[in-house]
């Protein structure tokens, strides 16, 4: 009976593969050890479990009822206090949009700014889910690559993921009367790239000239280890009025599954925005944005002293960072040490490995993906999976590592790595 029925949208042909829901699939069947998804399989952090505790707690009747479309008072209130550092005052109630996590952010963003034939400039490699979102609203994406600058036995014991660079007149030749919008992810997914201020001077001085928004995901902003440093976009002369910043708690407190999130940036871009935030959730959790509420009050308080969650949290990202790059590498594998985030990734080059029985078809990173998933027991994500149809081939000699995982789960990882 379903098969009379008229064609669904054309807008989405296409996206029904889903990279997290093929592999995640597959590690299930395999029960392989998970250095794939991006969650931390570790404890939730004290600041978030005892505002949780607290606000489940509460009297508060209205807790428990729809919160302001707009957000929750005491969480934007939270976010402008935390902002202010960078972005000078914000109004809480017109500049900040709580949402159901960075996803849904990036969604109302490209359904509110992007118009059929509007082209968005992607700097790849990029999260997944940034060019299906521009093409379901009607956008034409635009890719320009970031390419390591350093190879393997170029003379370097340690390669990172500051080695990977951006030609910023390539990234300008991408640019045109139709450019409508730019996506900034930094620090990076997957590479761990954080880009420093000379090179955002660069991509803000080409977004002003060619007068486009620029929407900066910077979801991983708190977990980005010395001596690099994060800078906002939307800080640098010119920028804050034509950049919608997304933030997200989940990363923020390693609660991934608490899908809380934010845009923060001009009335008149918010406004638009908010629109499509109301038509399509129109409210977020009362009490998740009242325990987020409370964590970022903490947060703040606690600056970057020895109580600050945020402190420890980068502290800890290094250490599993470094301990896994090493797993890396005496298992053949060229990791790229991390500036920022959960991700870490590694030139497969120095590999040996049968890959016989694997489909020839598909790219070579997935191939090794799936053969250490089923052979070996271990799983990651492959880097191409990052990249658009006709830059694959740039992804495919490296796969995608979380490090972000339990001691547990990296003692399994290094058992499977001393005996590759």
């Amino acid at each position: 009976m379903a098969t009379s029925l008229r064609p669904m949208a054309s807008r989405i042909s296409g996206l029904h593969r889903n990279i997290w829901v093929e592999f995640g699939e597959l590690k299930n069947q395999t029960n392989a050890v998970d250095l794939g998804q991006g969650f931390p399989d570790i404890r939730a952090p004290e600041v978030i479990r005892k505002a949780m505790t607290s606000v489940t707690q509460s009297n508060d009747s209205l807790m428990y009822q729809y919160a302001r479309c707009w957000g929750h008072r005491r969480l934007v209130v939270a976010l402008a206090t935390l902002y202010r550092a960078q972005l000078g005052e914000l109004n809480p109630f017109t500049q900040i949009l709580p949402t159901v996590g960075a996803y849904n952010s990036l969604y109302n963003i490209t359904q509110a700014v992007i118009n059929p034939g509007d082209e968005v400039v992607l700097i790849e490699p990029c999260f997944d889910c940034y060019e299906p979102m521009v093409r379901v609203a009607g956008g034409v994406p635009v890719h320009v690559a970031m390419r390591p600058t350093v190879a393997p036995g170029e003379g370097r014991s340690t390669l990172t993921s500051a080695d990977w660079k951006l030609d910023f007149t390539e990234l300008e030749s991408a640019f045109n009367e139709k450019t409508k919008m730019i996506i900034l992810n930094n620090p990076n997914n997957p590479v761990g790239k954080v880009f420093t201020l000379s090179e955002l001077r660069e991509i803000a001085k080409i977004c002003i000239k060619w007068n486009v928004i620029c929407v900066s995901d910077e979801v991983y902003e708190f977990i980005v280890s010395e001596p690099s440093e994060h800078v906002k976009i939307a800080s640098l002369p010119g920028m804050f009025e034509r950049t919608l910043t997304v933030g997200s708690a989940g990363k923020a407190f390693s609660v991934t599954g608490v899908k809380i999130g934010w845009t923060v940036g001009p009335e008149f871009l918010i406004k638009h925005v908010g629109a499509i935030h109301n038509m399509c959730v129109n409210s977020v959790s009362s009490i998740l944005q009242e325990a987020v509420a409370i964590a970022v009050e903490t947060e703040v308080a606690n600056g970057s002293g020895p109580l600050s969650y945020w402190r420890q949290l980068r502290r800890l990202a290094v250490s599993k960072r470094d301990r896994l790059a090493s797993m890396l590498r005496a298992a053949g594998l060229d990791a790229h040490v991390a500036e920022g985030g959960y991700f870490m990734v590694a030139d497969t080059r120095g590999l040996r490995v049968d890959l016989s029985d694997e489909d020839q078809s598909e790219p070579l990173d997935f191939q090794i993906v799936k053969w250490m998933t089923k052979r070996k027991g271990l799983t990651a994500i492959p880097t191409s999976a990052f990249y658009s149809a006709a830059n694959k081939h740039l992804g495919e000699k490296f796969i995608r590592f979380c490090f972000m995982k339990s001691d547990e789960t990296l003692d399994k990882a290094e058992h499977i790595l001393r005996n590759w």
